[in-house]
């Protein structure tokens, strides 16, 4: 049996890119583990472990997307309990919170190619492993997020309610 433990930074911050939440993403590491302890005779050992876990988080991540599409979406007290009181002053915290409310306007299948793509440097070649997607999906994807990411930062796209700190 292989020691996860040696996985968990990269897990967590992938989790935590991938939800926007400490929380959830703490949720998001748990089922992934529990699913790969689950599944564990699955695993090739001629492949990454790392590769392979990643690949559970993904799956077990679009089923709670799927799972929460289902569900009635949260009311208007529970979105504003999440938001600060206070935003924060320093610009650094600001051109990041506007990064993270970015990433979150991505859809899930851009965000997630842009994340294991340029946060956990992986391959284009792993990241289409990973996602179980062609090669050229990871390409057009990838394009695709990094232009749009680029437009909401910059204020370009319709509906963008981003502000721009410099």
């Amino acid at each position: 049996m292989e020691d996860f433990s040696a996985h968990l930074p990269r897990l967590r911050r992938y989790a935590r890119a991938l939800t926007g939440d400490r929380f959830l993403a703490d949720d998001l590491v748990q089922d992934t583990l529990e699913r790969a302890l689950a599944k564990f005779a699955l695993w090739r050992n001629s492949g990454r472990l790392e590769a392979w876990l990643l690949t559970v988080m993904h799956n077990v991540f679009a089923n709670q997307i799927r799972a929460r599409a289902a569900r009635p979406s949260m009311s208007e007290f529970d979105e504003l309990a999440q938001e600060p009181a206070v935003r924060p002053a320093q610009n650094d915290r600001l051109d990041v919170a506007d990064l993270a409310t970015a990433l979150d306007r991505l859809p899930p299948e851009q965000r997630e190619v842009l994340l294991l793509v340029t946060l956990e440097e992986l391959s284009y070649e792993e990241t289409a492993r990973i996602l179980d997607i062609p090669l050229g999906t990871v390409m057009s994807r990838l394009s695709r997020a990094r232009d749009r990411l680029r437009r909401l930062l910059d204020g370009d796209m319709p509906g963008a309610a981003l502000k721009v700190v410099k």
